[in-house]
Order: structure tokens, then C-alpha cells, then sequence
């Protein structure tokens, strides 16, 4: 392990390779064909790099410009407590959730209890066998959510892959009793037009409203014609799960035409996602606010009324922008950031050739009140380290560190790692701390990385999708506040009142 005093500029000499011009070009020129990596029911996606791109980066090792393969290194106010590795499911590691002393995490094999009341040392408690990528996961009480985006033989956890024309798939949303967590049951499964990539809930006292956010119709699968141009809705009862439905399908972007009104994407607009749905949603609650990451558009909406959310403004950045892939509110819902997933999670995006305005964060204040609130554009975030060439990199999923009048946040980066930076001022964000290993392969990109980087009671916890469990702890003067923040539970998605 590397121990470093601070952020250091790296790679300025890598990616000039004639393979990262032509992945440059390919990312400019086409929209991504999956927001994240989609390996399906079998081993992390490979893809191999020119032998000029091997060897700068068998030459950065051996100058030090970045880690060794799978080498440690982060900045001196990080420390790395533990990694628990990958078990009994040996898919793709994804999202994560908390509740007390539990941290859910999902994986396209099925999910993962683990008991973190010893953050040093956490202990697995379940891990529960559901196939179906890419198994974002979320809880409620005792309630647990999964979502399943792969045509998969029937709604059970003893499912097959199958393509999606045969009139027996099935894509949607599965929910488990988890009031034993040592024993989580499979209570009830809803299926949703084009199945589930991502969810996010809208809890109240008696019900739980389930935002489905799926994309990419296509005219020869049955549940998934076009236009696709909105979320599926669910209630699920608190008392009676069993009875979880399907209670509406609200238009976000209405329009004419057989696309709907979403971003038309290429030809349009090159190198830009055709908007054919949600990637994922975030929402805060205690101001009935919505922000929607939506593949060739961002969206602000009202969700006074769960059932029939409302979009207020919708915004798009045809220059910069190729996916957007998730949202983040700051504490005072005066600003919302949104994430580029520009190459779809699979490509090497954190370098000189790519730049530090793609395949990064988009700041945005929110001006106004009510129903006139506008969307209005800051600036970007991007790591300040290069990745090399076999490093899939790009803006991936993060949380807020809840410090007040500070808005500060961590997040995943894939290969790129765990970036903690400062939004505070919307023009000039900065990273100020940071967790990462070098490469898994030298000679080709596998797909590896910190997929969702969340800060929870005092611990920044990381789901590697090859590495496994990730324990950080920060110690810094500017963070140290969030220490005394508690929650009862976190879904990232489901934003809470931090200082309520």
C-alpha cells in the first residue's frame, strides 16, 4: 500500500495510443448501448487494448505514475479498514443500502447482508441466490427490494436467462420480507415494462411507492414497445406485501412521434443517448422534489402526489453530456448534481483525450420556488487522476456527507475509485480526498471498480464489483461534522432530512 499526502497529478502521458483515439472517437460519435456495465450471468466484461496501450501502461507502473496492478493508494486523511471479498455470488458487485447495523448489498447473482455494527469487521449474516441483473437493491422497514433488468424464464429466484422475445419472460421488481435477516423471504414480484434497471422508493407510513426506472424499448419484445417515455409506478402495502401492484405508468416526456418527446439523441444529436426512459431517479422526500437522470435528459419534478409525479424542468447538454445516469440533491434542494456515464461504465473515460468535461459530474443550482423552479448549470467535476487504458472509469454512484452549510460528497468512480470532493460553490467544485487501486489487467479493460461509494454513520462503505466489500474512514477537520449524523437507514436514492 501507497500512502500519499494528497491528490497528484497523474498520466498526463498516457491514452495518446492510437486504440484511445479510436475509443475517443467512437464515444463521441455513438451513444452508449448500455448505461452500465451488463455482463449478464457471467464473468466481468473484457475487452482488449492495442500493444502500444500495454505497454505506457506497464511504463506508468514502472515510473510511478500510477498504482501497480490492483496496488492501494489514497490521499493521507483516507484510511482503508477492510475488504471483504466476493463469496458464494460471484456476479457483479452493484448498489448498496443500510438499515441499523446492516449494509445490503446487491449483486447480479442476488444480494448480501453483511452486519457492520464493527465496521473494522463486518460479518456476512445472509446472502440470498436471485439471478437477474443488475439487482439494484433498497429497503424499508422490513421490506427489501430488488430490481431485475435481464430476461429471466419466470419472476422466482430459480429462474434461467432467456431472450426476452419468448412469451414467458419476465423483467420487474421482486420484494423480500427481511424481518429475519438471517432468513429473507421472497414475498411478491411485479412485473414492468422493460423490467427494472434501477427503483427508487417513496416510503410512507401505510405504503411504499416503488419509481421503476427502465429504458431502450424495443419493438419485438412484448413488454417493451414504444414510445417509452415514462416510469412504472408500485404500491406495496407495509402490512400485506403480497399485494404489491402495478398503479400507474406517468408520462415524463410526452411528445409526438413514436419516440415520445425525449432527446432525440444521434443523429440529432451526436454522440447523445435517444431518451427511451429513465436511467435512475432521486428523490427528497421532505420537499416533495424529484430529480430524474433520464439518458439524453435531466429532469426536476414534483411528487406531492406520489402516484402522478410532475415535472417542473428539464434540461439537456447535447456538448458534454452523453448519459445521464444519476441525481444528487444537496441538503438545502438548491442544487442537484447529475452524473455522465458516458461509454455506458465499460470504457476508459478518466483521461487527457477524454477531458475533464465528459464522463463527469454536471452541477446545477435550482432557482426559483414551486412548480417555477429552473434547472441552471455550474460547472463539472471530474477526478483529477488519469486512469490508464485498461481502467474502466467514468461518474458512477455517490452520496452526500452530511456536514452543515458544506456540500460535500463521495462517490464511485469505478477503476477510477472513491472521490470525496466539495460542491460548496457550484462554479468551483474540488476533490479533497480520495481511495483507489491500480488496474485489474495491464494487457486489456475488465471491468472492475467501486460501482456505489456511500457515506453512512461515520463510515464510507464501497462495493467493488470484482474486489468485494470496501471499509474507509475519513479523518478530516471538514467531514468530522457528519460523525455525529445518525440514521435509522439509507437508501441513497431516497434522500434523507439530514438535519431534520
Amino acid at each position: 500500500m501507497i500512502l500519499l499526502n494528497g491528490p497528484r497529478t497523474r498520466r498526463r502521458r498516457l491514452g495518446v495510443a492510437a486504440a484511445a483515439a479510436g475509443l475517443l472517437s467512437a464515444l463521441l460519435t455513438a451513444a452508449p448501448a448500455a448505461a452500465t456495465p451488463d455482463p449478464g450471468d457471467g464473468p466481468a466484461a473484457s475487452k482488449e487494448v492495442s500493444g502500444s496501450a500495454r505497454a505506457e501502461v506497464r511504463d506508468a507502473i514502472a515510473g510511478g505514475e500510477i498504482p501497480g496492478q490492483d496496488e492501494i493508494v489514497h490521499s493521507a486523511n483516507i484510511e482503508h479498514l477492510v475488504n471483504i471479498p466476493k463469496d458464494t455470488l460471484p456476479g457483479t458487485n452493484s448498489d448498496l443500502a443500510f438499515q441499523g447495523k446492516y449494509a445490503f448489498a446487491g449483486n447480479y447473482d442476488g444480494f448480501r447482508i453483511f452486519d457492520i455494527s464493527n465496521p473494522k469487521a463486518p460479518k456476512t449474516v445472509s446472502q440470498v441466490l436471485c439471478p437477474g441483473s443488475q439487482n439494484d437493491i433498497s429497503v424499508s422497514g422490513d421490506l427489501l427490494f430488488l430490481s431485475t433488468d435481464s430476461s429471466r424464464s419466470d419472476s422466482s429466484c430459480n429462474s434461467t436467462t432467456q431472450p426476452a422475445t419468448e412469451k414467458s419472460s419476465w423483467e420487474g421488481m421482486k420484494v423480500f420480507d427481511i424481518s429475519d435477516k438471517r432468513n429473507p423471504k421472497y414475498v411478491a414480484a411485479v412485473e414492468t415494462a422493460c423490467g427494472s434497471h434501477t427503483h427508487t422508493l417513496v416510503p410512507e407510513r401505510k405504503n411504499v411507492y416503488v419509481y421503476v426506472s427502465s429504458y431502450s424499448p424495443n419493438a419485438a419484445y412484448p413488454d417493451c414497445q414504444p414510445p417509452h417515455d415514462g416510469i412504472s409506478v408500485i404500491k406495496v402495502p407495509r402490512n400485506a406485501p403480497e399485494k404489491a401492484a402495478l398503479v400507474g405508468f406517468p408520462v415524463l416526456f410526452p411528445g409526438e412521434g413514436p419516440d415520445g418527446g425525449g432527446n432525440p439523441g444521434a443523429p440529432t444529436n451526436p454522440g447523445v443517448s435517444k431518451t427511451t426512459g429513465c436511467h435512475d431517479i432521486t428523490v427528497l422526500p421532505s420537499e416533495d422534489l424529484a430529480a430524474g437522470a433520464c439518458m439524453g435528459d435531466g429532469i426536476l419534478f414534483s411528487i406531492e402526489d406520489p402516484e402522478r409525479p410532475k415535472v417542473i424542468d428539464r434540461v439537456q447538454d447535447n456538448v458534454n453530456f452523453a448519459f445521464w445516469h444519476s441525481a444528487t440533491f444537496n441538503q438545502k434542494a438548491n442544487k442537484v448534481v447529475f452524473t455522465d456515464e458516458l461509454g455506458g461504465g465499460g470504457a476508459a473515460t478518466c483521461n487527457a483525450e477524454i477531458g475533464p468535461n465528459r464522463g463527469a459530474d454536471g452541477i446545477y443550482d435550482i432557482v426559483g420556488k414551486g412548480d417555477k423552479r429552473k434547472l441552471v448549470f455550474r460547472s463539472y467535476f471530474k477526478i483529477p487522476r488519469h486512469q490508464a487504458d485498461t481502467e474502466n472509469c467514468v461518474a458512477h454512484n455517490g452520496s452526500l456527507i452530511p456536514v452543515k452549510g458544506k456540500d460535500l460528497m463521495v462517490q464511485a468512480w469505478y477503476q477510477g475509485g472513491v472521490s470525496v470532493w466539495d460542491f460548496t460553490d457550484s462554479s468551483r467544485p474540488k476533490e479533497i480526498a480520495y481511495f483507489e487501486r491500480g488496474p485489474v489487467t495491464t494487457d486489456r479493460i475488465v471491468t472492475g471498480g467501486s460501482w456505489s461509494a456511500y457515506y453512512y454513520n461515520g463510515y464510507i462503505y464501497s462495493n467493488d464489483i470484482a474486489k468485494g466489500f470496501d471499509v474507509l474512514k475519513l479523518d478530516d477537520r471538514r467531514t468530522d461534522p457528519a460523525q455525529r449524523v445518525h440514521l435509522r437507514e439509507l437508501n441513497v436514492q431516497t434522500q434523507p432530512d439530514y438535519f431534520d
